[in-house]
């Protein structure tokens, strides 16, 4: 383009624009080659040089290197020289090297002839104008790039809702381009379920400049669903006026899908709602929430069996055919997938081999597919499966939408469903039996109750059993706890086996069982009872060993017996402790006789501990006498009890009654203390008894405590070891309690005498006796009785006589009567008797008496016995 003259204007009026052109503007001329020829003021200021060291310089020095390089500079020179103007912004290089930006214009100038002369450049600074939009761009950039970056998506439309940006985010939630959604209204697009209503409303929310917030259901290009929260900011320009708005939608969909399933859920959980409404409302919110889906929960049981908990949109008629089906490889989606413990998703029912067997009952309802999740517990078992079934299988079948559903549905299942096993379990702990898993007391309380109601309403009679297993102790103790419990879970499966389906059954303790039989009479007690013996009967090998079981039983009636539970099962007990006493297998109805024994017997326990307490009972001594030399070789302690109000109680009454009630021990210790306290009276007395023996039961020796305990008492009293004497009976020696015999050997150990009472009658194990350090055998008065008349009975004393000695025990014959049976009893060689023959069982001052007697003068022999009071 050729610069067009300005001839026209007067010269005066020339030289004062150019002038004021000169003040303001930079500018210069370079010749046809590029060399700058001239340059005003401003220019030389701009680039920071002066005239010297500008003129000659070419244009190309003025530019950057990049600039050079490029061929931009070589096209721009080529434009100019071929007459054509330029006009922009260029960047430039100053003198210290540092660039500069120029708004510049670049004019070919020709001569009078049209011949191009030179070119001329006129300049302003803009570099601080460049910097700032420089900025700014860069800025923009950044910004573009964070919310591209950004996983939210960001929509901008005009003030027509017409898309005119979407950044990266969007893209990649919904699947479109920004090309494909540019002019697009947004919520036409993203949520086309909603209304105009609504559209409208929001749009007059921005037009008044307000932002508005709301959580919805969009949809994205292929169909996925989101639940997304959407943050529009309308855009008000200089005038006020609303230009365009800012949209950020936020997927939420996890979050949601939680807080709207779990609020719900969790509220009905702390409600106490039941597991199938429960599971019921975690369906109904997915197909709300997805409707192109239906819902169905089962549980896993721990056979392995299915069974239906919850599928509200699904007939019931479907699920009952699913109710016992056992998972496995091929047992449609949801049995596979228990089986696999992993998700099977089926997209064609109708061909798939994993609904071969079940498609018949799927296909009639119309679905084409279903997809099932285990349900798994804390220990990652499975223990239900969630099941999505869709009619349409090119409907996103599990799709990423309906993933985060499964996810947020399988936890609250899982909780829901251990929570149901959790209580289940609770109520199995507090109302059965642990072992046999038959109803403990206080299941049986409850339903004994109810029967009892109904039997009082219909005036009808019920049976009370009280049944406890025969010699259930020697099981324990013989075989293990293992063996005696797998005893009690085949006695409470033969005990269902004999009751019929109304009868009531039950374990109370240890060996005891109840049950409770309705619309029952005396006959039908009778064979019900004669049924379970047969069943009880029946082999049973337990480790390795036959066992006969047996039960004693006894019986109580409603209402004759007690009209509640508590009476009844109370004189049941005491029928079978009736039963019992009269040997192994029987039973017993409940008397009113056998009440008044028991009514007697807790009376006399009570005063027995009463006694104890209250020091009523108090010890007789029985001398025992060397048949050598007469002398006195000791005194056994027997206990004595007088009654303030039934007067004597006999030891044969109150000491197996102490045994029953656990009061041995004490009984054992207090005899133990007293006769020690009275053997050193008498020796303060000057009195000599050589030795007090004591009467302990097996019992006591369970207590690790007694060697310390007797020691204690020796040492109270300033008695020896040898002083005192501890008669054991024969059943020590079949007790198994671990600690029996670790006390005997430490009792032993400290130089306490032992001896065995009553030998011959009992178990009389040689072997036994041989294990057990005892110094002393005691000749049952049985044998004593016999001798006179009974041949066997003095080659049996002989006999027990020779173990003795050949052991090197003492042996003293008990129970000695007669003159006759001394005489017998020397020539046998028994060295120690006692009996009435010497003495009857006497009160502490009688013995001083009986001693003072022996040892006057007048006393001949041995033989010639000396009576004592009778004391009773």
């Amino acid at each position: 383009m050729r610069e067009e003259s300005n001839d026209w204007l007067p010269e005066a009026v020339q030289r004062t624009q150019f002038q004021a052109l000169d003040r303001v503007m930079a500018m210069a001329s370079f010749d046809l080659d590029g060399v700058l020829r001239n340059a005003n003021r401003n220019y030389l200021q701009l680039l920071g040089l002066t005239q010297d060291q500008a003129m000659g310089r070419s244009h190309e020095s003025f530019c950057t290197a990049s600039q050079v390089h490029s061929g931009a500079h070589a096209a721009l020179w080529s434009q100019l020289r071929a007459g054509q103007a330029h006009s922009g912004v260029v960047e430039r290089v100053r003198s210290d090297g540092s660039s500069c930006w120029l708004e510049a214009t670049y004019t070919p100038v020709c001569d009078a002839q049209g011949q191009l002369t030179q070119i001329l450049k006129v300049a302003t600074d803009v570099t601080q104008r460049h910097l700032q939009e420089q900025a700014h761009q860069q800025h923009l950039e950044c910004l573009s790039l964070v919310a591209d970056a950004s996983d939210a998506a960001v929509i901008i439309s005009d003030s027509q809702s017409r898309i005119v940006y979407v950044n990266g985010g969007f893209s990649r939630m919904f699947g479109w381009t920004q090309e494909e959604v540019l002019g697009q209204a947004p919520i036409a697009l993203l949520a086309p379920q909603m209304q105009e209503t609504f559209t409208e409303q929001y749009r007059s929310e921005l037009r008044g400049g307000k932002p508005v917030w709301s959580e919805e259901i969009v949809v994205g290009k292929q169909g996925q669903r989101y639940w997304a929260k959407v943050t529009s900011n309308p855009v008000i320009n200089d005038q006020g006026v609303w230009s365009c708005t800012v949209s950020v939608l936020t997927d939420i969909t996890r979050s949601k899908m939680h807080e709207a399933l779990q609020h719900r859920v969790l509220e009905a959980m702390a409600r106490e709602q039941p597991l199938s409404e429960v599971l019921d409302m975690v369906c109904l919110e997915v197909e709300r929430i997805a409707p192109e889906v239906k819902a169905s929960i089962l549980e896993v049981d721990a056979q392995g069996l299915l069974h239906p908990l919850a599928s509200p949109s699904l007939p019931s008629s479907y699920s009952a055919l699913l109710d016992g089906v056992a998972i496995g490889p091929e047992v449609g989606s949801c049995g596979t997938a228990a089986w696999r413990n992993a998700p099977v998703l089926v997209t064609d029912i109708a061909t798939d081999p994993l609904w071969r067997d079940y498609k018949h009952l799927i296909l009639p309802l119309g679905y084409q597919a279903c997809w099932s999740t285990p349900i798994c517990g804390t220990a990652g078992k499975p223990i239900g499966t969630f099941a999505f079934y869709y009619r349409d299988a090119t409907a996103g079948v599990a799709s990423a939408y309906h993933q985060q559903l499964v996810d947020a549905c399988t936890h609250l299942c899982a909780l829901a469903l251990e929570r149901e096993h959790t209580r289940a379990r609770i109520r199995q702990l507090a109302f059965y039996d642990g072992l046999t898993g038959l109803p403990n007391r206080s299941l049986l309380q409850a339903n004994a109750d109810q029967a009892m109601a109904a039997a009082a309403r219909n005036d009808e009679q019920l049976a009370v059993l009280f049944i406890d297993l025969d010699r259930f102790k020697q099981v324990n103790d013989s075989m293990g706890h293992p063996a005696g419990d797998e005893l009690l879970r085949v006695v409470a499966a033969r005990l269902q086996k004999v009751l019929g389906p109304g009868d009531i059954a039950g374990r109370l303790s240890g060996d005891e069982f109840v049950a409770v039989l309705p619309q029952c009479d005396a006959e039908r007690v009778t064979n019900t009872i004669e049924r379970l013996q047969e069943q009880l009967a029946e082999p049973l090998v337990l480790a390795d060993n036959a066992l006969a079981i047996s039960a004693s039983i006894g019986i109580a009636m409603f209402p004759a017996d007690g009209r509640d539970m508590e009476t009844l099962l109370h004189r049941a007990d005491m029928a079978m402790y009736q039963a019992k006493s009269s040997g192994r297998g029987r039973f017993s109805f409940f008397s009113s006789e056998m009440n008044r024994l028991a009514q007697e017997r807790l009376a006399l326990e009570n005063a027995l501990r009463k006694a104890l307490q209250g020091g009523e009972l108090r010890l007789h001594y029985q001398p025992q006498v060397d048949l050598a030399t007469g002398q006195l070789y000791g005194v056994e302690a027997l206990a004595r009890w007088t009654h303030p109000q039934l007067g004597e109680i006999s030891p044969a009454r109150f000491i197996p009654l102490a045994e029953e009630c656990g009061l041995i021990a004490d009984l054992g210790r207090w005899a133990v203390g007293e006769a020690c306290r009275q053997l050193a009276a008498w020796r303060t007395q000057g009195l000599a008894v050589p030795a007090v023996s004591v009467n302990l039961s097996p019992s006591s020796f369970h207590n690790l405590d007694l060697p310390r305990m007797i020691a204690d008492t020796l040492d109270r009293h300033a008695l020896a070891p040898k002083d005192l004497t501890l008669e054991l009976t024969e059943s020590i020696l079949l007790d198994t309690n671990p600690s029996t015999m670790k006390t005997i050997e430490e009792v032993h150990a400290h130089g306490v005498r032992l001896s065995m009472d009553d030998f011959g009658t009992g178990y009389s194990s040689l072997s036994y006796l041989r294990r057990l350090p005892v110094s002393e055998l005691k000749l049952d008065r049985s044998f004593v009785a016999d001798l006179e008349h009974d041949e066997a009975a003095r080659a049996l004393s002989s006999a027990i006589l020779g173990i003795g000695q050949s052991l090197r025990l003492t042996v003293v014959a008990e129970g000695v009567e007669t003159p006759v049976q001394n005489i017998m009893l020397r020539e046998q060689g028994y060295p120690v008797a006692q009996g009435f023959l010497f003495a009857r069982p006497l009160a502490p001052q009688d013995l001083e008496r009986w001693l003072v007697a022996r040892m006057a003068p007048a006393q001949d022999s041995a033989d010639q016995p000396v009576h004592g009071e009778e004391s009773a």
